[in-house]
C-alpha cells in the first residue's frame, strides 16, 4: 500500500470493518463494489501523485449511505437543504454522494474535508474537480466490476494521459451511457461537461 504509515493503514482496516457492519447483510454487492473503488483509488493515487490514504478513505465511504431508503434519503436531502434544482424522484440516485458528504464528518472526525468533498462529488462532478475529486469519481467507473469495451478502454487510459484528461474520458462515457439507456441527464452534469471541453479546447489552441 505505498507509503502510508501504520496508523493509515489501522484506520483504513477500521473504516472498512465499519463498512462491512453496515453493508454485508444487506448490500454485499455494494460492499464489493466499494472495496474495489477503495482499491482502484489507492492505485490511481499513486500512478498520478495524489495521496494514496485519502483515496482508499474516500474509496471506502463514496457509498456509504446506499442502504439508506430512497424516501429516507430524499428526507434527510432536504433538510441538509441539499437541492439539485431538478426533481426529486429524477436526481435520487444523486443524493446519496451530497448526504453522506454532510453527515461523515461527524462520524469520521479525523479525516480532512477533501475526503468528504471526494465523497460528495463521486457521481456528478464539479467544474473544479480536486485531484482527489478525480481519482474517485474515476474509480467508480472503471473497477474491476464495472463491465464492457468503453470501460476497458477507459482502463488503458490509466498512466497513458493525464488525470484531468482521464476524468473528461470518464464524464463522457457516463453521459453517453446515460443517453444510450435513455434516463434522465442531470442539467448540471453538462454544465460540467462543457466546462471541461472549454479548458480542453483551451489546451488544444495553445
Amino acid at each position: 500500500m505505498g507509503q502510508m504509515t501504520e496508523e493509515q493503514v489501522a484506520e483504513l482496516a477500521r473504516i472498512e470493518g465499519l463498512l462491512r457492519a453496515r453493508m454485508e447483510a444487506v448490500k454485499p454487492r455494494r460492499l464489493k463494489h466499494s472495496l474495489n473503488v477503495s482499491a482502484t483509488a489507492g492505485d490511481l493515487a499513486l500512478a498520478y501523485g495524489v495521496d494514496e490514504f485519502l483515496a482508499r478513505a474516500a474509496g471506502l465511504l463514496h457509498d456509504w449511505d446506499k442502504v439508506v431508503p430512497d424516501d429516507e434519503l430524499a428526507a434527510r436531502a432536504v433538510q441538509l437543504g441539499i437541492s439539485f434544482d431538478a426533481p426529486v424522484t429524477q436526481v435520487l440516485p444523486l443524493l446519496h454522494g451530497p448526504v453522506a458528504a454532510r453527515e461523515l464528518p461527524d462520524r469520521f472526525p479525523d479525516l480532512p474535508a477533501e475526503v468528504f468533498q471526494a465523497v460528495d462529488r463521486h457521481t456528478v462532478g464539479a467544474v473544479d474537480m480536486s485531484p482527489l475529486d478525480m481519482v474517485v469519481f474515476i474509480a467508480d467507473g472503471i473497477e474491476p466490476m464495472r463491465n464492457g469495451e468503453d470501460i476497458a478502454r477507459l482502463r488503458t487510459l490509466v498512466g497513458e494521459v493525464s488525470l484531468p484528461e482521464l476524468f473528461f474520458e470518464c464524464l463522457a462515457q457516463g453521459v453517453c451511457y446515460v443517453l444510450q439507456t435513455r434516463r434522465y441527464l442531470y442539467p448540471g452534469t453538462l454544465t460540467v461537461y462543457n466546462a471541461y471541453v472549454e479548458r480542453r479546447g483551451k489546451r488544444v489552441a495553445k
